[in-house]
């Protein structure tokens, strides 16, 4: 495997937005020696939840994404937030865009976004027992709506292109695999 690792150099600050930074961070080619400058995408890890109640219903979102430029069908979902674990985050992200909460929790999976050009990692969490215990707590610019169907529903629409969210998708994936 070394003979596949380039030798990284010093991490090189590009710029820094609301929720991610940019960098570049020059490598040297473990073959033949050339340098080349790599791009990276420095986010905070994230989280996705499938919360599935008591009779076995999955809780969805609907919510716009503007890179998309359309309503999206997804899972509860987040960032970590400074000093919080994974865990922590995916019940907060849960109880605030859906109000509902779960009694049992699993990690099954994580991954990472796109290794070529991003540092972070999603965290899939599996919530069972979700039930609804409050109201939603939205951030200023989310408008998120929510409902529960069934996990056939929900892999029918993953087949259908309803569920195209790249993420979403894998956490489904992890579901199945577990």
């Amino acid at each position: 495997m070394a003979e596949l690792s380039w030798r990284l150099g010093t991490r090189i600050p590009a710029a820094e937005y609301r929720v991610f930074k940019t960098a570049f961070v020059d490598g040297i080619h473990p073959r033949t020696g050339a340098t080349k400058r790599f791009s990276l995408i420095e986010a905070v890890d994230w989280v996705n939840v499938i919360a599935l109640t008591p009779d076995q219903q999955v809780v969805l979102i609907r919510q716009f994404r503007v890179g998309a430029h359309k309503v999206c069908l997804e899972i509860p979902g987040g960032m970590v937030d400074a000093g919080e674990t994974p865990a922590e985050a995916a019940a907060r992200e849960l109880a605030e865009e859906t109000g509902y909460t779960a009694p049992r929790w699993e990690l099954i999976g994580r991954l990472s976004p796109n290794p070529a050009i991003m540092t972070n990692w999603l965290y899939t969490f599996l919530a069972e027992g979700a039930v609804q215990t409050g109201s939603q707590r939205l951030e200023g610019s989310e408008v998120i709506d929510v409902h529960t169907t069934t996990l056939a529903a929900c892999h029918a629409a993953i087949r259908e292109g309803r569920i195209d969210h790249a993420l979403v998708v894998a956490a489904f994936a992890h579901l199945a695999f577990r």
